[in-house]
């Protein structure tokens, strides 16, 4: 089962989704649905290892749907303070605020 990651997976990890069969390398943080626009993820996607080829194969999940995590991408001084930043901005800024501000940009 998923251990305890603290949330938000680093850019390059490689996971399976539950009921999935094909792995997924997360790409991104704070996704709005490409399909409705009305919802945010916690990540995008993209085949593993096929990477990204067009924009109909990326696709959003939560963390809650991760089942298991296979590889954690590279982490360095810069990503632990590009964390610390999302995780303070999200303390402050509710998803929903994120979401209208992305919509009017």
């Amino acid at each position: 089962m998923l251990e305890d990651e603290g949330k938000y997976l680093t850019i390059g990890s490689v996971v399976l989704l539950k009921g999935a069969k094909k792995k997924v390398m997360v790409t991104g943080f704070l996704s709005v649905s490409p399909e409705t626009g009305d919802k945010i993820f916690d990540y995008s996607g993209c085949p593993y290892p096929e990477g990204f080829i067009n924009y109909n194969q990326v696709c959003v999940f939560n963390h809650d749907q991760i089942e298991k995590i296979l590889f954690k991408g590279y982490v360095n001084e810069e990503e632990l303070f590009f964390k610390k930043k999302l995780k303070d901005t999200l303390k402050k800024t509710p998803l929903e605020t994120i979401k209208k501000n992305s919509e009017e940009n």
